[in-house]
Formats: C-alpha cells, sequence, structure tokens
C-alpha cells in the first residue's frame, strides 16, 4: 500500500474503545500515525474536515455470502465488496458455501487469490465442514482462515455435517474457532411437512418462522454449547434469532470467553409483521421472528451477552425471491446499508454508538485474533469510517451497488449517512462513488 496517500482528517468525533472524543487522526502509509487533540497539516498531506462527523473504525463483517465461484449471476466478490465500501465494510468474512465450496485448502487459497484482484475492501474466507473432510480440517494453518464453519442445519444441501462422530470429532479437533449456523433439520422437515399437508404448494410466507421454527433453533444451538463444553472448543454461533437463544450466553466483554454469539442488523431491524409488506424479500435462514424476538435480541446486544454484530448478507435475484415460498431461495442484500441500520438502534436510544462500534468493529477483530485492525489505534492499519449523524439517507434501489439490484431498506430513510469510507489509508468511498483503483489486503490473524 505505498501508494496510499497521507491525510490528516480533523475537526472528528472519534468513537473508539468505549469512549468519544474530538481529535484529529494523521494516515501515513496505509496506517493511523497519530491521534491527537490537534495536529497540523505537513506538506502534500490531503486534508479532510470532519466537521464533527463521527469517525469510526471500518466495520468487520463476520459473515457474508458474495457467490464467487459458482453463483456469480447474483453476486460476485467485486460488486459485493463495492458495496461494503459504500457501507462502512472495510473487511469481510466469507462463506464457503459457493460452487465448489471451499472444503479444502486448494478451494480456499482460490478464493483468497479472486478476492486479491477484484476486491475493494480486506477479506478472509472460512474453511467449510463437510461429514468427510476432518482432516482437511486437522491440517488446516491457524492463520489461513478466521474459523471452520459448521452448518448444523439444512441451509446448504450438502454441507451440512449430521454424523455425531463427525461433528464430535470436528469440535475436538478444530485448530480454529467453529462458526455455526444452528437449526435443527428434523424439527424443521416435520414443520415443512405438516405446511404442506395444509397448504400444498402454496404455503404463505408468514409461515416461515414457523416452519424455521424457534425449536430448531433452541435445540441446534444448545447442541453446539454442549459439544463445546465437552471439548473447550472456541464457538461462536451466528445469526441468533431468537429471544430464547439469548439467554443461552453470558453477559459481559468478549474477553476470555469461550463461547459467543453473533446477531444480524436484520434481527434488529424487521419483525413477523413485516412478512405482510415484504414477504420472501425478507425470507433467511435463520428466520425472522416475532417483535418480542426483536426486542430482546436488542437487549441480549447492548449487555454484551450477545458480543457481534454482522450481516449474513445473501443475494439473490427479485425474479428468485418472487417464487412460491418453497422455491423461493433464503438471504437478502444487506452490507451497503448495514451500519446505518444498526445506527438506528443508537437513534433511537436503545444501543449507545459506543457499543455499536464494539460490536461490528472491536469484538470481531478480538474473537478472530485480527491483526491490527478493528480499532483506531496508533499503528493500526487505516480502516476507517467517516459518518455523518445529521444528513438522512432515503434508500433507493437505484443506489444499490450489489449486484442482485434491490434492498429490503428500500423507502427507508435512515438518519445517517455513511460520508467516507477508508481502506488501508486509501479513500475507497467518497459519499458518493467507489474508487475502483483500491484493492483491500488479506486479513492476517494473530494467532
Amino acid at each position: 500500500m505505498t501508494d496510499a496517500a497521507s491525510w490528516l482528517i480533523t475537526n472528528a468525533e472519534l468513537v473508539n474503545d468505549g469512549r468519544r472524543f474530538h481529535a484529529d487522526l494523521r494516515v501515513r502509509d496505509g496506517r493511523i500515525e497519530q491521534i491527537a487533540g490537534s495536529l497540523n497539516a505537513a506538506p502534500g498531506e490531503r486534508v479532510l474536515d470532519a466537521n464533527g462527523r463521527w469517525l469510526l473504525p471500518g466495520m468487520i463483517d463476520d459473515q457474508v455470502h458474495f457467490r464467487e465461484p459458482g453463483l456469480t449471476h447474483k453476486a460476485d466478490l467485486e460488486s459485493e465488496s463495492r458495496a461494503c465500501a459504500a457501507g462502512g465494510i472495510t473487511s469481510f468474512m466469507e462463506m464457503p458455501n459457493t460452487k465448489p465450496p471451499a472444503t479444502n485448502r486448494t478451494a480456499l487459497e482460490a478464493k483468497y487469490a479472486r478476492a486479491a484482484e477484484v476486491s475493494r475492501v480486506n477479506y478472509a474466507f472460512y474453511l467449510g465442514a463437510t461429514n468427510d473432510n476432518l482432516d482437511d480440517i486437522r491440517a488446516l494453518d491457524p492463520k489461513a482462515a478466521p474459523g471452520i464453519k459448521v452448518f448444523m442445519g439444512a441451509s446448504t444441501g450438502n454441507m451440512l455435517v449430521d454424523d455425531p462422530a463427525t461433528l464430535d470429532a470436528i469440535f475436538r479437533d478444530t485448530p480454529v474457532p467453529i462458526i455455526t449456523h444452528c437449526e435443527d433439520t428434523p424439527t424443521i422437515t416435520a414443520n415443512e411437512n405438516a405446511a404442506k399437508a395444509r397448504w400444498g404448494d402454496d404455503i404463505p410466507v408468514d409461515q416461515h418462522p414457523l416452519i424455521r421454527s424457534r425449536e430448531a433453533c433452541i435445540k441446534s444451538t444448545r447442541l453446539a454449547i454442549s459439544l463445546a463444553k465437552k471439548h473447550g472448543t472456541r464457538l461462536h454461533v451466528l445469526h441468533i434469532s431468537t429471544a430464547d437463544e439469548c439467554a443461552l450466553f453470558e453477559p459481559g466483554p468478549i474477553a476470555g470467553k469461550r463461547i459467543t454469539a453473533e446477531t444480524c442488523v436484520h434481527f434488529l431491524h424487521f419483525c413477523a409483521d413485516d412478512y405482510a409488506r415484504l414477504g420472501a424479500l425478507i425470507k433467511c435462514n435463520p428466520a425472522i421472528k416475532d417483535a418480542r424476538d426483536r426486542d430482546t435480541i436488542t437487549r441480549a446486544l447492548a449487555e454484551q451477552r450477545i458480543d457481534v454484530l454482522a450481516t449474513d448478507h445473501a443475494p439473490h435475484l427479485v425474479t428468485e425471491k418472487s417464487a412460491q415460498y418453497a422455491k423461493s431461495p433464503s438471504g437478502l442484500p444487506l452490507v451497503q446499508y448495514a451500519l446505518q441500520c444498526a445506527l438506528e438502534r443508537v437513534f433511537d436510544g436503545a444501543l449507545t454508538l459506543e457499543r455499536v462500534v464494539e460490536a461490528v468493529a472491536h469484538a470481531p477483530a478480538t474473537l478472530f485474533d485480527v491483526k491490527e485492525r478493528g480499532w483506531l489505534r496508533e499503528g493500526f492499519h487505516a480502516d476507517l469510517v467517516l459518518v455523518d449523524p445529521n444528513k438522512p439517507h432515503a434508500v433507493t434501489a437505484r443506489d444499490v451497488l450489489s449486484k442482485c439490484g434491490w434492498t429490503p431498506f428500500e423507502g427507508q430513510t435512515f438518519h445517517s449517512s455513511i460520508a467516507a469510507t477508508f481502506v488501508n489509508g486509501r479513500l475507497v468511498w467518497d459519499g458518493a462513488h467507489v474508487d475502483d483503483g483500491v484493492r483491500g489486503m488479506r486479513l492476517e490473524f494473530a494467532r
């Protein structure tokens, strides 16, 4: 990153390590060189007057599906990383259920090589677990991936790990954290059969949270936790969607925890009442559930019972989403507006700004041992997002950068706007345009 410009960001309200304070921040050679109350511009340095806007560490999204390779008609690493840049996400960790899936080191490194060519932000890729790749998991270099993704639910077909002996061995032998999708397949199958018996092929979409039920989530999450406790595994449970699951996790700071939880922005924003308006556009796995679940999850995030806030960005085309319930795929595009969506809970008083920053930047950096990112600290990589809390943003489909071309937030007016995003000291988003000359870096893990 030797071509990164030197920047002086002045008059900013920095949000970092549980504090909000006014300061200037200097960027040089891709890193944060200095943070101080007042700094003078050096010769040749570009100056950005923040005018009191919020300067945050860039969001580290620990759960995205960018569809490359194999499903690039929906999305790809280039298009979705551009959307990340516009949304203040400076690093992503991408899931293995592509075609072919990333279930061995060769496939994993192919994804890294492609990202190096096209990604506008920083990147890492999970190794996926199957019923027959235990040797690949055991042989994984801990510095090569953030974790092992285990699908303990039916979302991904042949990547479902349903052999009890294999599952136990994965938890016992993994060299990196285990990341789980927790839904119990037999429970879901029984619910699907009951729905088909009642409605045939015309199942209403509002039945989705009853088919992908809270009982399916709770049963699977309890199994994952029991295996982690048995083997002392570092476990991270993804996309908590029920109030009931929140009670399974301990409140408090993430440091020292062996079992942690994540939820996603759509579980803070939508509830079952929204199926009437948005239908399958908000169909996702696990399902968006009741308002009580939404409110309890938000409180659990506030008290650090849930540690990380992410997206589970999983785009599909509108034509695919328009199919009947059983054929409509699950997942929604989120990265471009995720941070603004999360900040809505700051504006309505449910979360503090400091807690949001911790959940989207500090906590994922801690959890995955991300090297020199996730904080505004001298010497760290300059992954920054400048948020304007006084400039509302009306979301329209014409502004969507994800390849799928739509957003579940269309028509929403957020209280804030993303004024600028820096990746490794380079201005990749200026509030209106992505600089397509910027490339992110492979995340490093201090293990």
